[in-house]
């Protein structure tokens, strides 16, 4: 969740279809035509106002539901963004884990090695260079026939 509204909270209003002053009533999210996302999480801290009065999520629905920057600091609740990602990296090997069907022995810091690394080269291959010299060629060709055509188009209206 945490992920999902940074997401939203790090991006500029006009990113993200939010409006830049509070919101009186839900009416003015068509005049100012929000986007039906945004709209839907606008709404949804309507919804939610009344359950979490504390959180006064109506009057900050034009940021979201967030009074502030989405990574400030509180003196009742506090974490580190690297023990966010650290937790998210702890999830995700658990998740992999699983789905490889590993058994669940193994000590938590053992680095499990599922392939290695090998020098497969560099550049295109020589079948590679002649389809990407092809794509320019013909690029190039579609760019000088486009401007030719268009040059004989304004000359036939000139006329």
């Amino acid at each position: 969740v945490a992920s999902y509204v940074a997401k939203y909270a790090t991006k500029a209003a006009e990113n993200t279809g939010t409006l830049d002053r509070r919101i009186g009533e839900l009416s003015e999210l068509d005049r100012h035509q929000v986007p039906e996302h945004t709209r839907r999480l606008i709404e949804a801290c309507k919804t939610l106002d009344p359950l979490y009065p504390d959180r006064r999520l109506w009057a900050w629905a034009h940021m979201l539901g967030f009074r502030g920057h989405f990574s400030t600091k509180s003196r009742r609740y506090s974490t580190t963004l690297g023990a966010l990602r650290q937790a998210r990296a702890d999830y995700r090997a658990a998740q992999e884990h699983a789905a490889l069907g590993l058994d669940d022995d193994r000590e938590p810091d053992t680095v499990l090695v599922l392939a290695d690394w090998q020098y497969a080269g560099h550049g295109h291959t020589p079948g590679e260079s002649l389809l990407a010299a092809t794509i320019a060629r013909d690029l190039q060709l579609n760019r000088e026939t486009a401007r030719e055509e268009l040059a004989l188009l304004s000359d036939e209206k000139e006329r």
